[in-house]
């Protein structure tokens, strides 16, 4: 069996982090799926998901400090001469982070650690909706 829905996620850019693990909670829910796999997937070249503690350090700080380490905001980019916009960072950010995430679905629920949540980080320079689309397999 296979199901699939989309979701959007509001979010401010520059690194927001938004913790998406009810609406993916949700999707699996309602797929009826009892064992298989949730497949977290972010549309868009700009942005990530993973999974961490949704803690205000880590979601309002730490993850934003981690990233600008590793592709600080005001470097040269090629990108942003070819496209003349400002996002270069953004783009190696989501690159390095990844657009999907696949989690185990075990009697019917996520395979998440107590303190395990699932996060969209959006590294674009603006506001977006984000569009995550979740799809479901097993039985």
């Amino acid at each position: 069996m296979t199901y699939g829905e989309r979701i959007r996620v509001s979010t401010r850019g520059n690194t927001d982090v938004a913790d998406i693990t009810a609406e993916v909670e949700h999707v699996v829910a309602a797929s009826k799926v009892r064992d298989g796999v949730a497949v977290v997937f972010v549309v868009g070249s700009t942005a990530g998901i993973t999974t961490t503690e949704a803690d205000p350090g880590l979601m309002t700080h730490d993850l934003k400090a981690f990233f600008e380490r590793i592709a600080p905001e005001g470097e040269y980019y090629k990108h942003e001469a070819t496209w003349h916009d400002d996002n270069g960072h953004a783009h190696v950010r989501a690159s390095a982070l990844g657009p999907s995430l696949a989690v185990p679905v075990v009697d019917g629920r996520l395979t998440l650690g107590t303190w395990q949540q699932i996060v969209l980080l959006d590294f674009d320079t603006r506001g977006r909706q984000r569009e995550v689309v979740v799809q479901v397999v097993g039985e």
